[in-house]
Formats: structure tokens, C-alpha cells, sequence
């Protein structure tokens, strides 16, 4: 049995990842400590810049030291990479490359005591692949990674069964669905490699104008592989300008390209499940139309499918290969928690006044009946991208005035939709499509009867992207939806990030009451106990 840290660095969301004879202790983005969001910008010359503090952390959650590991699982391996002459090659990869060939002695700096002899390195595509199928919850699956790049591909599709990989499609560059996307965010004048999700909800504000053009720019192989032709931009919309029209031609295009590897994968496989990892898996809109429209009865996405992920797939990888057996991924919930004696130091630190209700869970409820906006911080933070009711700014769905209202709070385009949380046995009643979707990775068609009844989470185009709450697995974020429930008739309650635009996800106590402080938000349910708007000084 081992100890393995998984570490992803090389490109953006650096993070880190621990998981222990075959079992997941931690896992957490160097942002949430760092608080720069993505941890440092995807540039060759940030590559160095390793994932220090979460690193540090998932080992001293376990109360291990460097000493104990017995393999660092590194996303990424230099030895794909093409030879170089100099740093300064191909835009400085060969400064990446470096950068990566050297990570065991930055490694062994970062941790006093790490042997850099135990460093290992795992192809990029294949640790995202690693983190679908090893921490999905099927013995075998058909596995598609999609993402900006690796080290020389953008795309990988396989087979993986009983923790083996095969692979059997790897798309080279330059041909790459995530670069296309990201292209285009940066078109739009948004932030590449961060804000493609914007261009997502765009999209649904358009029409494909331009889709035949598209599909000569970019097709399918037959081969599970495509190209992707060099797209002149400024020629459909001007730079810096959000046309909802252009989002929606490359989304759908996406969307039929995808469809495409899917059936050419289960063609080779037959298998029933789908894993999927990348960043184009965040993609929750083309999610959705593969589970609805594709040939496998089941698709499992990855909750940190982005590259923070990688760190997870690695160590799994590395784990499953020293003879680990790797249990699926139970949670998304593997970040920093606190105990209720550590919050209340926080908040007499603070010098805020509160208390502590009977059932906090009851009090929310109560707020949100009432229209107010609530920051709820309960327990383990959650890996990845979205706020699964750990770390979570919540609201009432029924007054259509909210989504303005939640966007200003975070300060963010009026156009971003905001989700749905709704319980689990409710969820049929209210939304077509994937169930249960605990990690808020697809669309779902909510019900036309519904609509008028929950207008803040439901988007232009009648989806919204909900997440599922089992009761088992998490039981206090039911009880406020049961709470709310009985108040109002309605079982679902907003839920967005806690945080505000530009920033990470909230992740301490001290980030908590920040965000609370900074913005008009009613009550704060900093673990069992409320500070609330009124008493605020």
C-alpha cells in the first residue's frame, strides 16, 4: 500500500492531490490558498510555479510528511514534449519543457525532505484520463479527454478496464476543440483558458449564423480524430465584441463534433459508460446533448475535469501502478474544513457580532423564504470549478428581480445564468435530462409548467444546469431545501459560487466573512452559527 501525491503545474490550476492506499484523503486548486484565481496565468514562463501550499496541506490532512510518500505523481511529461535547442523555441515551450524536466528539484524545495527520485511523470492526456475512469464508479468505461492541449495532442479516447488504459485515438496538434474555444473567448475580449463558460451562456442568446461555415472550418476524421482549420476571427464579429450569434455557430459545431467522437469511441468499445475529463468537459450544455443524444446509456463527468484534475488522475494513475486498489471518487467535498470551535475563534477574531440558532439550516430557510441572499459555508471545500453547497451564495428562484440581483453581487455580466439546486427524489418533477447530477455538469430542460415558478435559474433557451442533492450524502443542504420547501412550495434554491468576479471560490473562514462584508448579502452561515446583515457593523 502507498502514499502518492498527485501535482499538476505545467499549464494553469495548479493543484494538488493525495490519495492513500488506493483511497482519495485530499485534493484542493493552489488558488483557494492563494487567492489568484487559476493559481498563475497559462504562459511557459509561469510553468515553475508549483502548487506549494496545497501541496502541503493534503499532506499534513493525512499527518504525513515528503518523507512518507512513495511516488509524486507530476501531470505532465517532458519526455513527449519535441526536442529543443533552445528555451526560446516555438514561443517558449522549450521554456516549459525545461521548466518540466526540472519539477523534481523545484518539487524538493517546495517540500524539505521530498527524495526527487521519487517524482514520476504521467502524460498529461492520460492523467485527465486517470481522473474519469479511476475515480468514476464503473469497473470499465469508454474514456474521451478533450482539452487546449498536452504535450504534443489535444484529445485522447480509449478504453480503460479495471484501472488498465488502452488507448485508441490521441488528435495531434494543431488541431484542437479547446484552443477553437479558447480562441474565441479571447476574441470576445473575455479571459483565455478562464472565461469559456461565459461564451457557453452566450451562446444560448444566439443562432448558429454561420454553421456551414463552420463545418468545412471544422470536421470529424472518421478515424476518432478531426481537424481544426485556422478560423479568421475578425471576419465574422469584431474583436471585443460578444456575438451571441458566433457563440452559438462554434457551440453547436462543438456540440456535432463531439457526437461524432462518441460514436466512433462506442463503435470501438461497445461499452455501456462514458468517463469524460478535460476542459472541454466543463462544457455542461454539450454534456448533456452527448447523454441525450449519444450511444452510451450512462456519461460520468469528472467534477475538476479542468486541468486542477490532472493532479487527481496522476496520483491515481501511479497508485493504481504500484499495485494500489483505486476506489472511485466518492465526493467533490476533499478540500479544508474546519471545526465549529475554529469558526467561532475566527469570528470573535473578527469582533462581528452573531449566534448560533437552534438549527442553522431551519434560519436559512427562513431567509431565503423571506428573499434574502445567503452565504452558506459548511464543511469540506469543494475540487473544481463549481460551488456544490459547500461554499455557496444561495437565493430564492421565484422572484425574477434575483438574477440581476445575484449578478451584482458578484459583479458579473447580467447575461450569466445562475443553477438550480433541487433534492434528488424532486428533481424528475421539475428538470429533463441526467439524474442524478450531483456535480452540476449538464443541462437539463426544465418543465414548462415550471418555468414561471423558478425564472432565476431557468436561461434563455428553458435549461438550466442543476445539481442534484441526495439527502444521504448531504443532509444539511437537504434540510434547507426541505425548509424552503415547506415555506414556499418550491424545492429548489439558487446556488452560485461564493465569490465575487475575478476571484476564487471562497475557501477559509477569513475569505467567508470578506465576501460577506463586501457585498449585500443578508446572512452569513459560517458552520452552525449566522451573522446577519442587520447586526453588521
Amino acid at each position: 500500500m502507498s502514499a502518492v501525491l498527485g501535482v499538476n503545474a505545467v499549464f494553469h490550476d495548479p493543484a494538488a492531490a493525495l490519495v492513500v492506499d488506493g483511497e482519495v484523503v485530499a485534493a484542493a486548486e493552489e488558488e483557494r490558498f492563494t487567492r489568484r484565481k487559476h493559481g498563475h496565468d497559462n504562459l511557459p514562463f509561469a510553468a515553475w510555479e508549483l502548487p506549494t501550499q496545497s501541496a502541503a496541506w493534503c499532506l499534513a490532512r493525512a499527518g504525513l510528511s515528503p518523507e512518507d510518500l512513495d511516488a509524486v505523481a507530476y501531470s505532465y511529461d517532458p519526455g513527449l514534449c519535441p526536442p529543443y535547442t533552445s528555451v526560446v523555441d516555438d514561443g517558449w515551450e522549450g521554456l516549459r519543457t525545461l521548466y518540466a524536466e526540472r519539477a523534481p528539484l523545484f518539487l524538493r524545495t517546495a517540500l524539505p525532505g521530498l527524495d526527487p527520485g521519487s517524482v514520476r511523470y504521467v502524460p498529461h492526456h492520460l492523467a485527465h484520463a486517470a481522473s474519469a475512469a479511476l475515480a468514476a464508479p464503473y469497473p470499465s468505461s469508454s474514456v474521451l479527454v478533450l482539452d487546449g492541449r498536452g504535450e504534443t495532442a489535444s484529445h485522447l479516447a480509449g478504453r480503460c478496464v479495471d484501472g488498465d488504459l488502452d488507448v485508441l485515438a490521441a488528435q495531434q496538434l494543431p488541431h484542437s476543440l479547446g484552443l477553437l474555444y479558447e480562441e474565441l473567448t479571447e476574441h470576445f475580449g473575455f479571459r483565455r483558458s478562464s472565461d469559456e463558460y461565459k461564451v457557453m451562456a452566450l451562446a444560448s442568446y444566439g443562432q448558429p449564423r454561420w454553421i456551414k461555415e463552420f463545418r468545412e472550418l471544422v470536421r470529424p476524421t472518421g478515424d476518432g480524430g478531426f481537424t481544426v482549420e485556422p478560423v479568421e476571427w475578425g471576419s465574422f464579429s469584431k474583436p471585443g465584441e460578444w456575438d451571441a450569434d458566433l457563440a452559438a455557430t462554434v457551440q453547436l459545431r462543438l456540440e456535432e463534433v463531439l457526437l461524432d467522437l462518441v460514436s466512433w469511441l462506442h463503435g470501438q468499445t461497445g461499452d455501456t459508460a462514458l468517463t469524460m475529463a478535460g476542459g472541454v468537459a466543463l462544457n455542461c450544455v454539450a454534456n448533456a446533448k452527448i447523454a441525450a443524444e449519444g450511444p452510451f446509456e450512462q456519461v460520468w463527468v469528472q467534477p475538476a475535469a479542468g486541468d486542477s484534475g490532472t493532479a487527481l488522475g496522476a496520483a491515481m494513475h501511479v497508485a493504481h501502478a504500484l499495485g494500489d486498489p483505486v476506489a472511485p471518487m466518492r465526493t467533490a467535498a476533499l478540500g479544508r474544513s474546519w471545526t465549529d470551535d475554529e469558526l467561532e475563534a475566527w469570528l470573535q477574531t473578527a469582533g462581528v457580532p452573531y449566534d448560533r440558532p437552534r438549527d442553522i439550516a431551519e434560519e436559512v430557510a427562513e431567509c431565503l423564504a423571506h428573499d434574502g441572499i445567503v452565504a452558506w459555508f459548511q464543511g469540506r471545500a469543494e475540487y473544481g470549478p463549481r460551488a456544490l453547497g459547500h461554499r455557496s451564495l444561495l437565493a430564492h428562484p421565484g422572484f425574477e428581480k434575483n438574477l440581476e440581483r445575484m449578478n451584482d453581487v458578484k459583479g458579473r455580466e447580467q447575461f450569466r445564468p445562475v443553477a438550480p439546486m433541487v433534492l434528488l427524489e424532486r428533481a424528475h418533477e421539475i428538470f429533463t435530462g441526467t439524474v442524478p447530477s450531483p456535480y452540476m455538469l449538464f443541462t437539463h430542460a426544465v418543465a414548462p409548467d415550471w418555468r414561471g415558478r423558478i425564472p432565476v435559474v431557468t436561461h434563455v433557451d428553458g435549461s438550466a444546469r442543476i445539481q442534484t442533492v441526495d439527502r444521504r450524502e448531504e443532509p444539511l443542504v437537504a434540510r434547507v431545501l426541505e425548509g424552503f420547501a415547506r415555506r414556499t412550495g418550491l424545492p429548489v434554491v439558487v446556488n452560485t459560487s461564493l465569490n465575487t468576479a475575478g476571484r476564487p471560490i471562497v475557501d477559509d473562514p477569513r475569505d467567508a466573512l470578506e465576501c460577506f462584508g463586501s457585498g449585500p448579502v443578508d446572512l452569513l452561515a459560517l458552520g452552525p452559527f449566522a451573522v446577519r446583515r442587520s447586526r453588521w457593523p
